[in-house]
């Protein structure tokens, strides 16, 4: 027997909703977001689905990619909380880390900001073994230390910079000296860097890049 046309077109339209669920890794809107662990949400991208998992970029231990990805391992939890709600509002702009971000709740957020800033940091090996100029300690201390401290290990009024990823340390002194970011408060990472020349954001990126890590039993 046949169906009458508008059956067949309800028919047609679960089939076309079905395979467009099947043929999507986002999940669904839970209403139990607050059981989901930081490692959990970092591994699966929580409601934003595969594409959006931390791993994806950052490594399975929240080591980096040594490119533009950093190390997320080790990091202050106050401080990678505030990222995400900035890429989240569209403070800090970033293509690919404002959805990963919108993707998460509040909350979410403050779970992957835990679990990252919990794991020991750890290395990658570094992209370049170009030398560094004896000078580029002398400026670091000049430029960068008051906030960032001794051998880039961090402070409170800035998070630690040894052990990223060189072309990753360069690009965001390269955002901070055109505005692209700026979102630290005061405006004195905008200020600094402004007054950096290109060699010595290459420098300095270089330096901070070959500094190791903190071992596990030291790190925050």
């Amino acid at each position: 027997m046949r169906r009458p046309p508008i059956v067949q077109k309800f028919a047609g339209l679960l089939m076309w909703l079905a395979l467009a669920t099947a043929c999507t890794d986002r999940m669904a809107p839970s209403d139990d977001r607050w059981g989901g662990s930081g490692e959990l949400i970092a591994m699966s991208g929580g409601e934003g689905g595969a594409r959006y998992a931390c791993v994806s970029c950052h490594g399975a231990r929240g080591e980096g990619n040594g490119f533009d990805a950093p190390r997320l391992a080790g990091l202050p939890a106050g401080y990678l909380q505030k990222q995400m709600e900035d890429y989240a509002a569209g403070l800090r702009p970033h293509e690919v880390m404002g959805d990963v971000a919108r993707f998460l709740d509040s909350h979410e957020r403050v779970q992957v900001a835990g679990y990252y800033a919990a794991l020991p940091p750890r290395a990658m090996p570094p992209a370049s073994r170009e030398a560094i100029a004896a000078a580029t300690p002398a400026l670091y201390v000049r430029a960068c230390q008051q906030c960032h401290g001794a051998d880039g290990a961090g402070t409170e009024l800035g998070p630690p910079l040894n052990a990223q990823p060189a072309f990753y340390l360069a690009q965001q002194l390269q955002d901070w000296q055109v505005a692209k970011r700026r979102n630290d408060g005061g405006h004195a990472m905008l200020k600094v860097a402004q007054q950096l020349k290109p060699g010595e954001v290459h420098q300095l990126s270089l330096y901070l890049a070959q500094i190791p890590p903190p071992p596990a039993s030291a790190a925050r």
